[in-house]
């Protein structure tokens, strides 16, 4: 079997037990399933198939190099938000026209480094940001590709931290302002607009914010054609969400595939879209060990562990839920958890009003649907040591990625 699954009552990836992988590298460790990866790719290209397209894998999901590189093998091309992102995509493999480049703030090394290294394209937040890429660009003698990203003010009815296609966010330019910013762009030197973007937010859960943005991006391009501006790509960003709890409402790849490839497909354009979470976090497990039990003043047991928000962020930053397993559980009567990490921080609580089995001090879980916003999202608060990452594929494991010492921390205080 491949992915995350049970050979008895043991919790195994790709059939690897992750109790070896726990007893030979230690925890907290995040283990990645090669085969879940390949095959969420294959499927979201597949489903695009009758529709002219580009896959950008968003490197803010991931960007362990282990896992870069397979999606480059994939075929997948790259998105990054920052200059660090750039260069991981660059020794991962991914060719400068593999990638596009988006985010708000790019500093002015991280715009030259875009322009001269000749990008996909380079998603523009603002007239001043435009205005900054064409004097880099015109300064060095070259034409930078730019699309310019819209904000749609189109509410993805997603945690208030991830949606980002809100007028009141600071992401890009206001559909309003859009066609005079575009028309002030065509045409000077230094300047080539490309595209359209637009990004909404993450962990969307319904088709119509999907089918909204599009629309209004397919409308964009047909007004900027008639006056002469042709595009080549509308890009549509990522978002699309996953079932983190049993139950939980998603959308199905195909339904996203088919809804917005219909509206894309008529205008001729390429459609580009920026995956990451939908590939990524079921790929993904962040194993535990328990450290201490202590009871619960209003019944149960505060389960701790020695993984914390250090090492896996999302739940105390979106009081996210994430389902969390005992790799190897035992008999008996589950009990009322409060599974909590070692962090000096209230909210440093992986999972609340959870029915674990019974566990001991030694026993290590899993938290599920880790791949995406894990690692990449560690810190060295408490002067905490980043968890390793282990890659299994086709059976055999290998460390993508060491765990990090107090040394590797400390070698930069002077």
């Amino acid at each position: 079997m491949t992915g995350f699954h049970r050979d008895g009552v043991e919790l195994c990836c790709d059939g690897v037990r992750l109790a070896d992988i726990a007893s030979a590298v230690g925890t907290p460790v995040h283990v990645y399933s090669a085969a879940t990866i390949d095959a969420r790719y294959r499927r979201l290209d597949h489903v695009l198939a009758d529709c002219q397209h580009r896959l950008h894998f968003a490197l803010k999901a991931n960007s362990t190099l282990a896992v870069v590189r397979r999606l480059r093998a994939l075929g997948a091309a790259a998105d990054a938000n920052s200059g660090g992102e750039i260069e991981v995509a660059l020794r991962a493999g991914f060719r400068p026209d593999d990638l596009v480049f988006t985010g708000v703030g790019k500093t002015a090394a991280e715009l030259t480094r875009a322009i001269e290294l000749g990008v996909a394209a380079i998603n523009v937040e603002s007239p001043g940001e435009a205005e900054r890429i064409r004097a880099i660009a015109a300064q060095r003698g070259t034409t930078a590709r730019v699309a310019v990203r819209i904000n749609p003010d189109v509410d993805a009815g997603s945690h208030p931290h991830i949606s980002t296609g809100l007028g009141v966010t600071k992401f890009g330019v206001p559909a309003e302002d859009a066609r005079r910013t575009i028309r002030d762009m065509t045409g000077r030197r230094g300047l080539s607009v490309v595209g359209l973007h637009v990004h909404v937010g993450s962990q969307i859960a319904t088709l119509e914010p999907f089918v909204r943005a599009a629309r209004m991006l397919v409308t964009m391009a047909g007004d900027l054609a008639a006056e002469g501006v042709q595009l080549e790509h509308l890009d549509l960003g990522g978002g699309l969400g996953i079932a983190y709890e049993p139950g939980e409402p998603v959308v199905s790849v195909d339904d996203y595939a088919v809804a917005i490839a219909a509206v894309v497909r008529p205008t001729g354009l390429t459609l580009v879209l920026e995956p990451g979470r939908w590939i990524v976090g079921p790929a993904g497990v962040l194993l535990t060990e328990v450290v201490d039990l202590k009871r619960h003043p209003h019944g149960g047991w505060f389960v701790v562990v020695d993984a914390g928000m250090t090492d896996f962020l999302r739940p105390a930053l979106y009081d996210a839920w994430h389902a969390v397993e005992a790799v190897r559980p035992r008999e008996g009567r589950p009990i009322p958890a409060e599974v909590v990490g070692p962090v000096c921080e209230t909210t440093d609580t992986i999972g609340r009003r959870r029915q674990l089995p019974p566990v001991q001090v030694g026993d290590w879980l899993a938290i599920r649907d880790a791949g995406a916003y894990g690692a990449v999202m560690a810190s060295n608060y408490n002067r905490r040591p980043m968890a390793a990452e282990v890659l299994v594929d086709e059976g055999r494991w290998q460390i993508a990625r060491r765990r990090q010492t107090v040394d590797d921390m400390l070698q930069w205080d002077v």
